[in-house]
C-alpha cells in the first residue's frame, strides 16, 4: 500500500470498516462511564460504600484522563499513535474487568478511576489522530460524525442496557460486556494504518509535569472540598498557578526555539482556540448533567438501575438521532451556525429542568425538557471535533486531538465533581438551615444534624434516611424526613446551575465562533475532496 501527497494511505480515504472501529472504541470509551452512572445505588449497596465515594471515583477518572491527556498526545508521537491507540484500549479494559472483580472501592479507584483514567489519555488523542490521518475531504468529515454519533449511541445505549443488566443480573455483568467489545476491537487493529509523525521527537518534561499539576490540581481541590478535606484552598491555588506556569513555559521554550509539549502556535488560530473552547464548555455540561440527574433518580424518586436508564433514555436517544441527522443533514450550513443552535437548544432544555425537579414525582415528567438536551448536545457531537481540528496540518494534528480532548477531559472532570460539589454543599447547607428552624427538633437534636453533615454530606433517599432514624422518636424521625424531602430538590436545582452556566458560556462562545472563518459546510468540503 503506498501514500498520496496528501499523506493518507490509499485506500484508507473511504473506509467504512476502519470507520466502524474507531467508532467502537470511542462507544467503549462512553459507555463505560454511563454505565457506572446508572448504577450508582447498586455499587454503593453492593460494596457498602457511599454515594460521594461512587461520585469521586468517576470524576477522578475524568481527572485523570484530563491532567494526562496532553503527555498522552506526546507519547503517541512517540511510540506510534497506533500503538498508543491499543495501549490505551488496554486500560480500559484492565479498568473494565477490575469492575467484573471489585470488592471494595479502593480497587475501582485504583484500577478503574487511575489505569482507566490513563487508557483515555492515550486513547483520545491517538484516536483523533488516526482520524486525521487516515482519511480526507468527505470521507473525514464522515469518520469525525460517525465516531461523534458512536458517543451519542453509547450515551444512550448506556443507561439503558447498564440499567437492565444491572437490575436483572448485575452491574459488574455489564462491565464484563464491556471487556467482550474491547477484544473485539483489538482483533480488528490490521485494519488501522498508523498517522506518521515528523515533528520534534525531544519530551518536554517541565511542561508535562506542569500540565499535570495544572489540571490535575484544579479538580482535585473540586474532589477534596466535596469530600470535606482540609488544604481546598491551597491545592486549587497549586493548580491554578501550575496552569500558568504551563502557558508561560510554553512560551518561553517556543522563543527559545525548543521542544515544546504542545506548540503554543496552535492557539493563534482562532477556530482552533474557539473551537476547544466550545468543547470543554459542551463537556461540563455534559458532566454535571450526568452525575446531578442520575443522583435525583435513584436516590430522590429511589429508582433501580433500569427505571433510572428508561428515564434518560429521552436524552440519549434525541442526542444520537440528531447527531446522525446533523451529519446527514447539514448540507450547506456552517459548523459554526450549528454549534450555535446546539447551545441555545441546550440550554433552553436545561433551564426548563429546574421548576419541574421539585415537582417531578416520575422520571417521565422530566422527558420532554430531555428531549430539548439531548438534541443540543447532538448537535454539538456532531461538529464541534471537525470545527477545532479540520484546519489543522497532518504534522500537528495529534498534539491538537491531545489538546481538543484534553480541555473536552477536562471539562467533564470538572463539570461532574463542581456539580456534585455544589450538590452536596447546598444540601448540608439548606438541611442545617431547617433543622435551626424546625420547632420540633431539640437544640442537641440541630447541632447532631449539623456536625454529622459537617463530616459527611450524603445524598440519601428516604428509605435509607428511615433505617437510621429507627431508634429516634416519631416525631423526631418525620420531621428529619420532610426537612430530607425539602432538602434534596434544591440541592438538585442549584447544582443544575452548573451546566446552565457553561452552557451559557458555550453560547456566547458559539458567537464568536460564527464570525471566525472556519471549517466549510460538509457539501463544499465534500466538492474540494
Amino acid at each position: 500500500m503506498t501514500d498520496d501527497p496528501s499523506g493518507v494511505p490509499a485506500g484508507t480515504k473511504a473506509n467504512p470498516r476502519l470507520s466502524i472501529l474507531l467508532a467502537m472504541a470511542m462507544f467503549v470509551l462512553v459507555v463505560d462511564t454511563s454505565l457506572m452512572n446508572v448504577s450508582i445505588a447498586s455499587v454503593v449497596r453492593d460494596l457498602d460504600t457511599t454515594v460521594s465515594g461512587v461520585q469521586s471515583a468517576i470524576a477522578l477518572e475524568a481527572l485523570v484522563s484530563a491532567a494526562f491527556i496532553l503527555i498522552g498526545s506526546k507519547v503517541g508521537d512517540l511510540i506510534g499513535r497506533k500503538r498508543a491507540y491499543l495501549l490505551g484500549l488496554c486500560g480500559y479494559a484492565i479498568g473494565a474487568s477490575a469492575m467484573t472483580l471489585a470488592q471494595s472501592l479502593t480497587a475501582i479507584i485504583v484500577f478503574w478511576a487511575l489505569v482507566g483514567g490513563i487508557g483515555a489519555s492515550l486513547l483520545l488523542p491517538a484516536m483523533q489522530a488516526l482520524i486525521h490521518g487516515n482519511f480526507e475531504g468527505e470521507a473525514q468529515t464522515k469518520t469525525y460524525a460517525l465516531v461523534g454519533a458512536a458517543a451519542a449511541l453509547a450515551a444512550a445505549v448506556g443507561p439503558l442496557l447498564g440499567g437492565f443488566i444491572t437490575t436483572y443480573l448485575s452491574w459488574r455483568v455489564a462491565f464484563l460486556l464491556e471487556v467482550v467489545v474491547i477484544a473485539i476491537v483489538l482483533s480488528g487493529h490490521g485494519l488501522i494504518h498508523d498517522a506518521p509523525f515528523t515533528g520534534s521527537r525531544h519530551v518536554d518534561v517541565v511542561g508535562a509535569i506542569l500540565s499535570v499539576v495544572g489540571m490535575g490540581g484544579i479538580v482535585a481541590s473540586i474532589l477534596v472540598w466535596q469530600e470535606g478535606g482540609e488544604y481546598v484552598g491551597l491545592i486549587f491555588a497549586v493548580g491554578a498557578v501550575g496552569l500558568g506556569s504551563f502557558g508561560y513555559w510554553l512560551v518561553r521554550r517556543k522563543r527559545r526555539d525548543r521542544p515544546t509539549l504542545i506548540d503554543p502556535g496552535l492557539f493563534g488560530s482562532d477556530a482552533f482556540r474557539l473551537g476547544i473552547s466550545g468543547q470543554m464548555l459542551q463537556q461540563i455540561a455534559l458532566g454535571g448533567t450526568m452525575i446531578v440527574l442520575p443522583i435525583y433518580l435513584q436516590m430522590v424518586l429511589e429508582y433501580n438501575a433500569m427505571e433510572a436508564g428508561l428515564s434518560l433514555a429521552p436524552l440519549s436517544l434525541s442526542m444520537f438521532g440528531t447527531a446522525i441527522l446533523a451529519e446527514k443533514k447539514a448540507g450547506g450550513r456552517r459548523p459554526s451556525h450549528i454549534i450555535r443552535w446546539g447551545f441555545v437548544i441546550l440550554t433552553t432544555g436545561l433551564v426548563v429542568l429546574l421548576p419541574i425537579v421539585p415537582r417531578a414525582d416520575s422520571g417521565w415528567a422530566l422527558a420532554a425538557p430531555l428531549v430539548v438536551v439531548g438534541v443540543g448536545l447532538g448537535l454539538l457531537v456532531s461538529q464541534l471535533n471537525n470545527y477545532t481540528l479540520s484546519p489543522i496540518s497532518q504534522e500537528r494534528v495529534s498534539e491538537a486531538a491531545g489538546v481538543n480532548s484534553a480541555a473536552g477531559s477536562f471539562g467533564l472532570s470538572f463539570g461532574l465533581a463542581f456539580a456534585g460539589a455544589i450538590m452536596l454543599a447546598t444540601l448540608a447547607f439548606t438541611f442545617t438551615n431547617l433543622a435551626e428552624s424546625s420547632t420540633v427538633l431539640q437544640p442537641a437534636q440541630q447541632q447532631q444534624v449539623a456536625d454529622a453533615l459537617e463530616e459527611d454530606a450524603e445524598v440519601m433517599s428516604n428509605t435509607q434516611l428511615e433505617e437510621l432514624l429507627a431508634t429516634q422518636p416519631p416525631e423526631v424521625s418525620a420531621e428529619i424526613l420532610d426537612i430530607n424531602t425539602t432538602a434534596r430538590p434544591i440541592a438538585l436545582q442549584v447544582a443544575l446551575g452548573i451546566p446552565i452556566l457553561a452552557g451559557l458560556a458555550g453560547l456566547l462562545n458559539s458567537f464568536r465562533m460564527v464570525r471566525v472563518q472556519g471549517p466549510p459546510p460538509a457539501r463544499d468540503a465534500g466538492a474540494k475532496a
